[in-house]
């Protein structure tokens, strides 16, 4: 039986956002993301040297866009383009969907609520993965990292907010699942709930203090929770 908080949770959700790299892909599994993350940090090196090297010290693909706006707005634009292109690459050697991740869509689906896919990944990416495990039939909205403000992406309440609008309901009855502090800052920033996936050993803690309002740590137990009957008090 699902924890009442989780149960509480789903019950009170309309509309389910689910994060992408963590709860549905794990982008980076086929082409490890340090690579990339090297390979961004060199194409802004040709632009600002300074940038560049400051980009070598992360092995996040996404902190290497996050430092791009430093070096101007040709540098955000180039960035932006080499990232989706990796990312679009990336998915089709991801493999198969994380596991409990197409119950937990096709559960969110079935149960009459509508669903979005919120990322900080391009949304190309994310229609390419979807597309390709026959996924999209599920989702609702892809709302994915609005091109050139890196500045946009969670912890900013942005894409929760135009998720919702585009969904047609209130931010307040959305609950986004997701694997990182910044999706659960973003969802508290948006006034929505949120659910945080510990996907990996020692994240629990660190979800709970950011505000999540449940924590899974396997997707299965979203989807088995979805399906529940509401309780009839």
């Amino acid at each position: 039986m699902a924890p009442e908080s989780l149960a509480a949770t789903v019950a009170a959700t309309s509309g389910m956002l689910f994060d992408f790299d963590g709860p549905v892909c794990d982008v980076f599994a086929g082409h490890p993301a340090p690579g990339v993350a090297r390979e961004l940090a060199a194409a802004l090196a040709q632009i600002d040297a300074a940038a560049g090297e400051q980009a070598l010290e992360t092995d996040d693909p996404m902190e290497v866009l996050r430092l791009a706006p430093g070096a101007g707005e040709d540098a955000v634009c180039r960035i932006e383009e080499a990232l989706t292109a990796a990312e679009v690459s990336a998915v089709k050697a991801a493999g198969a969907p994380v596991p409990g991740a197409i119950e937990s869509l096709r559960a969110a689906h079935t149960s009459g609520r509508k669903v979005a896919i919120v990322s900080n990944n391009s949304a190309a990416c994310v229609r390419e993965f979807l597309a390709l495990h026959d996924l999209d039939r599920f989702v609702d909205q892809v709302v994915g990292r609005y091109p050139n403000r890196p500045d946009l992406m969670k912890p900013s309440p942005f894409s929760l907010e135009r998720a919702a609008k585009e969904l047609g309901v209130r931010a307040s009855t959305c609950t986004l699942i997701g694997d990182s502090t910044t999706d659960i800052e973003a969802a508290a920033r948006a006034g929505s709930m949120a659910i945080g996936f510990a996907n990996k050993p020692g994240k629990e803690a660190s979800l709970a203090e950011a505000g999540a309002g449940a924590i899974i740590t396997t997707m299965i137990t979203l989807a088995e929770t979805l399906l529940m009957p509401p309780v009839v008090r």
